[in-house]
């Protein structure tokens, strides 16, 4: 064989490996969201995935058009074109959608193609279906126990044996739906007995037969892929835990701040665990009292690198305002009585610091108790201050529900509202809240018992006040 023939039949088999290989498609971790949208209020929408883990603004042109690429994809999406106007589609990985609509009318006008469109118009087909199952709504919960089972499998049984039907969805997709389907069933049988019947048939002595629920009991907690895919599954595990919470909570057995952090550790699932701890801590970590017990609990649970060093942040902020630790101090907040104070003012005594506003229904129903707790110990050695969060352009009414309850102890307003710099150092985010400070200026408690807790007493006995 010449040297040309060699070349010949080496470039022969180069082009057609070439061909071969880039006859098959390379897997990507993204998805094509293209389209165009007639007469949006602004040039935006918004794609929100149904957990919350992500959220997307893309910009359409000035005709509705838009294009963009979406990472890591999987999942039930709502994309909003408008003040409550949004439209579920479904992305994975490899898809290329194509979407048009007509905001103004939005449900009647959508057209979705391309590859990876099957599950979104699946939805569409799903979402009207059930939509004409519950024409009657609310009606639908004064069936009674046999009858309301029966309607809602009906629509479990039919949408199910849909999904068999269906071109162009993976058997993993199938699978999990059908699974959905009956979750979504079991979560009707859950609100029917936990109030919906009693509520809409007006029928406050109904309660529930023993065998109406068994069905639940046949549910795995810990189903990860399940736990992604499904917001009717993620409901029947909150609700599971948030009864646990609840007996927690009504036993007394535990600080009331504990009692969530303390349950979502025993969750056996180490994701859907660092889902629900985190979820929690992220905005509860605020109100406990016991602070360090707190921080070791999720610490002790958690895996997930990311939120763990998020809540070591909010605690080490925490922490510098826990008991033993100077104050922080505020300087000049006007006073009811005339002229200005600063906290600096106060040392000498122990002080009980009621942060509160004229807004604030909790805080104006701790009123009586505090005046009652002012005058046990009024001559002692404590003083009491409350200071309003109000915002400037409610000075007089700060001043006149002072005036017309004749509101006893000190009263000062905040210089910045909630963003007054005392506020903010305590991290305080909600209201009533109450601190007691020792007569140099620190921390006993940041998170003192309200006047209307027996417990204030025990402590300012403690101190011998």
């Amino acid at each position: 064989m010449t040297i040309n023939k060699i070349k010949k039949v080496i470039f022969s088999i180069g082009l057609a490996t070439c061909l071969v290989s880039c006859s098959e498609k390379a897997p990507v971790d993204y998805a094509l969201l293209t389209g165009k949208i007639d007469n949006l209020d602004k040039n935006e929408i918004t794609l929100l995935k149904e957990d919350n883990s992500f959220s997307k603004k893309i910009t359409t042109d000035t005709n509705g058009y838009f294009s963009d690429t979406i990472k890591n994809p999987s999942g039930l999406y709502a994309l909003n074109v408008g003040k409550r106007k949004k439209v579920d589609i479904y992305l994975e990985e490899g898809n290329d959608i194509n979407l048009t609509a007509d905001a103004k009318k939005l449900v009647n006008s959508i057209d979705v193609s391309g590859e990876g469109a099957e599950v979104t118009n699946y939805f569409f087909f799903k979402n009207k279906k059930v939509s004409e199952f519950r024409i009657k709504g609310k009606e639908l919960y004064k069936l009674t126990e046999p009858d309301f089972k029966k309607k809602f499998n009906e629509i479990k049984t039919y949408l199910t044996s849909v999904i068999d039907t269906l071109q162009g969805v993976s058997a993993t997709y199938k699978n999990l739906e059908k699974r959905n389907l009956n979750y979504e069933y079991l979560n009707e049988l859950s609100r029917y007995a936990g109030g919906y019947h009693r509520h809409w048939a007006k029928n406050k002595a109904y309660k529930t037969s023993e065998t109406f629920l068994e069905e639940l009991d046949e549910v795995d907690l810990n189903n990860e892929l399940d736990y992604q895919f499904s917001s009717a599954y993620r409901e029947i595990v909150n609700r599971h835990y948030n009864e646990k919470i609840k007996y927690l909570i009504n036993e007394g057995v535990m600080e009331y701040g504990l009692v969530k952090v303390s349950v979502y550790s025993e969750v056996e699932n180490q994701y859907i665990k660092n889902k629900l701890i985190f979820n929690k801590a992220e905005f509860e970590i605020y109100n406990t009292t016991k602070l360090d017990e707190y921080y070791k609990i999720f610490m002790n649970a958690s895996t997930d690198e990311e939120n763990n060093a998020k809540i070591t942040k909010i605690y080490n902020i925490l922490a510098k305002v826990g008991k033993g630790n100077p104050s922080p101090k505020f300087v000049d907040y006007e006073n009811n009585a005339g002229g200005t104070l600063s906290l600096d003012d106060f040392k000498g005594k122990y002080l009980y610091i009621d942060i509160w506003a004229t807004w604030c229904g909790p805080c104006i129903r701790e009123i009586p108790d505090l005046r009652r707790v002012e005058k046990m110990y009024h001559g002692k050695n404590i003083s009491f201050l409350s200071i309003s969060i109000d915002e400037p352009k409610d000075h007089d009414k700060w001043k006149n529900m002072i005036k017309n309850n004749k509101l006893g102890g000190t009263h000062v307003l905040a210089d910045k509202a909630f963003n007054s710099q005392f506020i903010l150092d305590y991290n305080i985010r909600s209201i009533p809240r109450f601190i007691l400070i020792d007569p140099n200026g620190v921390i006993v408690t940041q998170h003192a018992p309200a006047p209307s807790n027996p417990e204030l007493i025990d402590l300012f006995n403690e101190l011998n006040l």
